[in-house]
């Protein structure tokens, strides 16, 4: 790719992708396509990326839909990370009925997942629980709390058809509730860094590792696999290799011409005031999830 994408001042611009693997896809461009080589390219956390993308230490970066809003963040149309039902990477794990939810240990890692739960648990289950700032351990955040909300690879790993608790996937809970896609996270600008044309190698990226998909899977397995043929001699596809397979079956890092048309039609006739065209947890509390749910049914 011959295209320069610079910075105002002729630097490379410097993006900050997610340290997660149902990130990869969006990325694998960037890291083995056309496009590698054409960006200052580094991984954080997503709530990280944020920060850094306020402190101007970053120019572009996958952003929690929660803070497109308090960052006056520009969005790269064309690709994000979103879910038309589950997602298998955000999960809520409880001891309780979540209605009966207290104490909630969050990995406050995503500020998009953590808001969801919050709407989810109130609107949907009448639960009104303390959000307590965990490390993602599950064991030890359900010693501490009632549940617990996981994101990213930590969530991927959860064997959730052998789990002795309640476990809910956020992306499905979101659909069902208000017949709705969601969106999770999307490619945030700062002021000045959108050259022209710049969506382009973010959708060549995205494409790029969208056909490669069996690939970043099998490669995510290499590592636990060899470990498996050490201490076991069987060789099983890892539960995070194979629920990302699965996740991105279901478009996980999905492409968003279709999203965004689907979502705008969707959230317009929900919130005919909207001008957002993605909807994000941010702008929730003007669509109670009820008036949602009547929405969903009357379209089918």
């Amino acid at each position: 790719m011959n295209v320069s994408y610079r910075h105002p001042c002729g630097r490379k611009l410097r993006v900050c992708a997610v340290s997660y693997l149902n990130t990869v896809p969006l990325v694998w461009g960037m890291l083995h396509g056309r496009e590698q080589g054409l960006f200052d390219l580094e991984f954080a956390l997503p709530s990280e990326c944020a920060d850094r993308l306020e402190a101007g230490a970053a120019d572009i970066g996958i952003v929690p839909a929660a803070e497109l809003s308090r960052l006056n963040l520009s969005v790269i149309p064309g690709t994000g990370i979103a879910s038309r039902g589950a997602v298998r990477s955000i999960l809520l794990i409880s001891k309780t009925p979540l209605s009966a939810i207290r104490t909630l240990a969050a990995d406050t890692s995503s500020r998009t997942s953590v808001q969801l739960a919050r709407i989810l648990l109130e609107d949907v289950y009448g639960a009104r629980p303390r959000f307590i700032p965990f490390r993602p351990e599950i064991a030890v955040m359900l010693e501490a709390a009632d549940a617990a909300l996981i994101i990213g690879d930590p969530a991927l790993r959860v064997d959730i058809d052998h789990s002795p608790y309640r476990i809910v996937d956020l992306g499905a809970e979101w659909t069902a509730a208000t017949g709705l896609p969601m969106v999770f996270a999307v490619w945030g600008a700062r002021e000045g860094c959108l050259p022209g044309g710049i969506e382009a190698p973010f959708l060549s990226s995205c494409r790029f590792g969208l056909e490669h998909i069996d690939e970043i899977a099998e490669l995510e397995a290499a590592p636990s696999l060899r470990a498996v043929h050490q201490h076991a001699h069987q060789a099983t596809e890892p539960i995070a290799a194979r629920a990302f397979r699965t996740a991105s079956a279901r478009s996980h890092a999905c492409q968003s011409k279709w999203l965004r048309t689907r979502t705008t039609a969707r959230c317009r006739a929900l919130r005919p005031s909207a001008s957002a065209t993605l909807q994000s947890p941010y702008h929730l509390k003007q669509a109670p999830i009820a008036q949602g749910r009547r929405h969903a049914s009357a379209a089918k």
